[in-house]
């Protein structure tokens, strides 16, 4: 016997009309979690472009997944997915040692971190942050990876610290300059008083004993005069950074460094001191004080880095276009590769605690870019560094 069905009692169109309704209801409440869905990823993404870091997700074989809007901006015409990170970054062909995101996944935790990439011919700092991607039991293992450039504040702190610094120096230097040059004064001007009074007892003394007050009369007043000129070379390490900019003589520079740094050659006899400074060599503009900032943060750098029967080399040469060299060249340990690209970087050193803090190449770095020059280095572990500092030639 056949069962009597809803359609039978209502009939079919009845039915179909029911059909219909239903499915209406269906597409209008999903025309409405759609507009809901569409409007939380417009949400989403204007949250994502005001982000001003760079964001990347990684594989697990630490392959560009994907990117944020920043990526075109830092790295304009260049397609990164599919590419590894420490290729397109890096330019290696082999993950680099204590990679942060390989950290992230093996420790499935935060890991932040600090680098150096050279950005379109420009060293820029950037503070790491690798997360791991949840995104299932079954699924690949991601990692999102946030790069904030920090360059800005890392040279503010490097400058902050070394502006003050200079003002202490330049402080103990004014008053170590008065407390000195009036005494100096005082001994140059008696030795002065007894070089007028020896015509007084000519013939009435030995000869050997006028020449020998002659003689250590004139090496007073001459010990006087180069004290004299240690504290003026030394007020020019002092002047205010912020300076205007006038000629400079950069042989004259290495000269009055070399002056300043006499006592460092006396520690180290077995240590050689060479120069090869050209003559006539071009007139520039810069800041005197800061350029020899320069060339005593990159003398010591070698001088810490070399030991007995070392060399050290200081070379000046003219540039293009009316520019000049600085070069500043040792036979000491040398640099490890990977450490190149971290010297410029604000706090960076290699130095024991107590030898430095790593501001000394930041700060030549931040020198000669103010100048519009450029500073490069070479160097070879166990064979010596090489630091060039290039500045061009402005007209006068």
């Amino acid at each position: 016997m056949k069962i009597t069905t809803l359609e039978d009692l209502i009939g079919i169109e009845h039915s179909k009309l029911g059909f219909y309704q239903e499915l209406q209801q269906k597409v209008e409440q999903l025309k409405t979690s759609n507009q809901e869905l569409e409007r939380k990823r417009k949400e989403i993404q204007a949250v994502l472009d005001g982000i001003t870091d760079l964001m990347l997700v990684l594989s697990e074989d630490l392959k560009i997944q994907r990117v944020n809007h920043v990526f075109s901006e830092w790295f304009p015409g260049i397609d990164p997915i599919g590419r590894t990170c420490y290729q397109l970054f890096r330019g290696k062909q082999s993950r680099c040692e204590d990679c942060p995101a390989q950290r992230s996944l093996v420790l499935d935790e935060i890991v932040k971190d600090l680098c150096i990439y050279k950005v379109n011919d420009k060293f820029r700092h950037f503070e790491i942050i690798a997360s791991p991607l949840k995104t299932g039991v079954s699924a690949e293992r991601n990692v999102l990876l946030f790069k904030r450039d920090v360059t800005l504040e890392k040279e503010f702190q490097a400058q902050f610290y070394q502006a003050e610094k200079m003002a202490t120096v330049g402080a103990l230097a004014a008053g170590v300059a008065h407390e000195i040059n009036n005494p100096l004064a005082a001994i140059s001007g008696f030795a002065e008083g007894l070089q007028r009074r020896i015509g007084r007892i000519q013939g009435k003394v030995e000869p050997q004993i006028l020449d020998d007050f002659n003689e250590y009369t004139d090496t007073i007043i001459k010990e006087c005069l180069r004290c004299r000129d240690i504290v003026q070379t030394l007020l020019t390490f002092s002047r205010p950074v912020a300076s205007s900019l006038s000629p400079v003589d950069m042989n004259q520079c290495v000269r009055d460094t070399l002056f300043i740094l006499k006592h460092h050659f006396k520690e180290q006899h077995n240590i050689a001191v060479k120069t090869d400074l050209q003559p006539n060599l071009p007139v520039i503009m810069g800041d005197e004080s800061q350029l020899k900032q320069v060339i005593i943060n990159l003398f010591t750098n070698a001088f810490d880095a070399t030991g007995d029967g070392d060399t050290i080399r200081i070379i000046t040469n003219g540039g293009p276009n009316g520019g000049v060299e600085l070069i500043v060249e040792d036979s000491g340990c040398g640099i490890p590769a990977e450490l190149h690209d971290k010297l410029f970087e604000p706090f960076f050193t290699t130095k024991p605690v107590g030898k430095g803090i790593g501001i000394g190449l930041s700060t030549c770095y931040s020198i000669v870019k103010n100048h519009y020059g450029e500073i490069t280095v070479t160097s070879r572990e166990g064979h010596g560094t090489f630091f060039k500092v290039s500045l061009p030639g402005i007209t006068l």
